[in-house]
């Protein structure tokens, strides 16, 4: 265990850090999720609705670090072509 003052304080914001991270993955995931069940389901409509807040949230996560552009770009552009898709048929 670290015994500076400054490594002590360094463990507290790495825990603090971690935990709000993981919550923002979650969030993320959930959303995904629920995005891939309407596509599943080919409920065009819901599909519709989900996909903008869904690119949304996934832009968001960017910004806060907790997902890689290149990641969030190959997200957005599977999730699109596949509504897209969904809703030619």
């Amino acid at each position: 265990m670290a015994s500076h003052k400054s490594a002590l304080k360094r463990i507290r914001q790495t825990r603090k850090r971690t935990i709000r991270n993981r919550s923002h993955e979650t969030r993320l995931r959930h959303q995904i999720r629920k995005l891939q069940q309407a596509i599943s389901a080919k409920d065009a409509a819901q599909a519709k609705s989900l996909l903008l807040p869904t690119v949304s949230l996934i832009d968001h996560m960017v910004r806060r670090g907790i997902l890689h552009v290149n990641a969030a770009a190959r997200y957005k552009s599977r999730l699109t072509r596949r509504v897209n898709a969904l809703a030619k048929v």
